[in-house]
């Protein structure tokens, strides 16, 4: 058995030194991505296992009245703490790279077996702490998660605008007839969709005023998109504005299946725990969405994510460069050009999202009455719905800004 046991170790340090020098001689990027991926799987592994062994320790276990739910919402927030001051550590260590001669350029890229322990200690450690410093930080994740949320409506609106920008390009009448096709579908979509969730959450015989506010304003500011997007005197384009259409009647209904389960006007309380996980997985997969398109699109120097001395002309560059780059090779070719993005605003997303998954598998950390439905409850349909509000102020203060501020040059 001793023989068994050495054997797997061999193993699995073996396979833990051939992933950290593979990522070495990739992309750094796709490795923090898959960190972070992992961090999202042991999250949701000890949400659901990890109430047994968290009551057999004495200094979480405080209480013989705490329940399921807690249990689970101190097993996310520890994994989210751990993960949090791993990226946030790195986004300090990297403020003020401007170029990749200097000696931290090195630790982002390189020492990989060293990080993934160290993240592994500090996810070890977070289950050492009393329970007053992950309320505190429970608090504080509620205003990180909004903080990404933001960040994550600028990278929708980036990539919108990239697409539409990449079409127009190639100054082709089938690239337009696309673009016409794309927009058009995702404008029916959008309208489609949120005349059912006029079905589902406006059940007849009920007064439900807050939930057709909610839906009514969807519907205006999808029309808003468009008109103001056509308008001769700004330069927009049909196809954001029905993506940013669409986005928000998807985030009006995450707002609204949301809602607690014995709320008469939610349609879907029946379904509540179907509704809960597909509402969760929706969510985690626009995070990890955020996240690879953060890591990969910081790739490129037309991107919000570079530095202010990235040089701004190679946006067709390919979003992974070459590994020689990546890896921190070839140092003596590229010793004095600049990072092509920011490491500390990269590794910032990172952080910022480990925040947001705890929230939402700890339902923004809210009390409910099932343990079993996740993210559920008023905090969180507030959260979605400012979230929509949000998403579309910012979209229309991009396409005015440049007539509001002509001296200014908006990239």
């Amino acid at each position: 058995m001793s023989c068994l046991a050495s054997c797997c170790v061999s193993l699995t340090c073996g396979l833990c030194t051939s992933v950290a020098s593979g990522i070495t001689k990739r992309s750094a990027r796709i490795g923090y991505c898959g960190l972070f991926g992992v961090s999202l799987i042991v999250s949701w592994i000890l949400r659901e296992f990890a109430e047994p062994v968290l009551k057999h320790l004495s200094w979480i276990n405080t209480s013989d009245n705490l329940s399921k739910e807690w249990y689970q919402m101190q097993a996310v927030l520890r994994v989210s703490l751990g993960n949090f001051l791993f990226f946030a550590i790195l986004a300090v260590i990297m403020i003020g790279i401007k170029y990749q001669n200097d000696r931290r350029d090195f630790f982002h890229h390189e020492g990989w077996i060293v990080k993934i322990v160290i993240w592994t200690v500090l996810i070890i450690l977070m289950f050492f702490l009393p329970n007053a410093v992950i309320s505190v930080y429970g608090v504080v994740s509620k205003f990180g998660a909004g903080l990404f949320l933001l960040v994550q409506v600028l990278m929708l609106l980036d990539a919108t605008h990239s697409w539409n920008d990449s079409w127009v390009a190639k100054d082709d009448q089938k690239w337009y007839l696309a673009l016409l096709a794309v927009s058009i579908s995702c404008y029916i979509g959008a309208f489609t969709f949120s005349g059912l969730l006029f079905i589902w959450f406006n059940p007849s015989g009920q007064d439900c005023g807050l939930n057709v506010f909610f839906l009514v304003m969807t519907i205006i500011l999808a029309f808003s998109f468009g008109i103001i997007a056509l308008h001769p005197k700004v330069n927009g384009s049909l196809l954001p504005a029905s993506v940013i259409s669409m986005y928000c009647a998807y985030v009006c209904y995450t707002g609204l299946s949301s809602e607690p389960r014995d709320y008469v006007c939610n349609g879907l309380h029946n379904k509540s725990k179907v509704v809960s996980t597909s509402t969760l997985i929706l969510g985690m997969l626009t995070t990890v969405l955020s996240v690879l398109y953060s890591a990969l699109r910081a790739g490129s120097s037309t991107t919000f994510l570079s530095p202010p001395s990235s040089p701004r002309a190679g946006g067709k560059k390919p979003l992974l460069e070459g590994d020689e780059l990546e890896s921190g090779k070839g140092k003596n070719e590229t010793e004095n050009k600049p990072v092509t993005y920011s490491y500390m605003f990269f590794h910032l997303i990172f952080a910022l999202a480990s925040m947001y998954s705890a929230m939402l598998l700890s339902g923004w950390t809210s009390d409910s009455e099932n343990p079993q439905l996740i993210d559920v409850g008023w905090t969180s349909v507030w959260v979605r719905i400012c979230t929509e509000w949000v998403t579309a102020g910012l979209y229309v203060w991009s396409l005015i800004a440049p007539l509001i501020l002509p001296d200014r040059e908006f990239y």
